[in-house]
């Protein structure tokens, strides 16, 4: 089964758990970095690659939750496999909620710990690919003028080319120009298109 790319990072506060899940992994062929402190895992963590965290729940600096809820007010959204020694329902129930991959209990199966890792790595993957997309379509967005960005959200809010010029005081031929030139920029080959790459940019919302 192929590898998904992307970096583990592995964080827990005991340095033997550290080395053994980070052996476990990379004889599975996982590019792996370990770290036994919330501080060297977050000076080390680099936004631009793609990973996974696994993390453990227990740690004495902040706990695994603390460090979730840490993370997702920076707007890290790093996929995270939870792991811990003792787990219980409510606090596995909160981990997911707030956004986790999977919920795991120590002595974790080597097999269970690759799947949840790949499956993480996978929606890394997925989230990077969206995010790169909608930064193109938010380029494409930019190099519309003014009058372009206003007929443009006419059109997707369903307006017919003469109820549009109607509203903006111009001529249905204007408006007919504006139009082909919004499609080309947007690179839509419909209006469904259109529609679809408004709403991914919160227009028309």
């Amino acid at each position: 089964m192929s590898i998904p790319g992307g970096i583990v990072y592995i964080l827990d506060d005991e340095p033997e758990m550290v080395k053994a899940l980070a052996r476990l992994l990379r004889a599975r062929r996982f590019e792996v970095l370990g770290f036994t402190s919330v501080h060297t895992f977050l000076e080390a963590y680099r936004p631009e690659k793609s990973a996974c965290l696994v993390l453990d729940v227990a740690m004495p600096e902040l706990d695994g939750l603390a460090l979730q809820d840490h993370l997702t007010h920076e707007g890290i959204l790093i996929p995270i496999v939870f792991l811990t020694g003792h787990g219980d329902i409510p606090t596995s129930v909160r981990a997911i909620k707030a956004g986790a991959t999977d919920f795991l209990t120590k002595p974790v199966d080597a097999a269970v710990l690759a799947g949840a890792v790949r499956a993480a790595l996978q929606i890394a993957g997925t989230r990077r690919q969206a995010a790169a997309e909608t930064q193109a379509l938010k380029a494409r967005l930019a190099s519309l003028t003014p009058r372009q960005r206003e007929v443009m959200e006419h059109i997707v809010a369903g307006q017919l080319n003469k109820q549009i010029a109607y509203d903006l005081g111009t001529g249905e031929q204007n408006i007919k120009l504006h139009r082909a030139q919004i499609m080309r920029k947007m690179g839509a080959d419909s209006l469904a298109d259109l529609v679809r790459i408004a709403g991914r940019l919160g227009i028309g919302k």
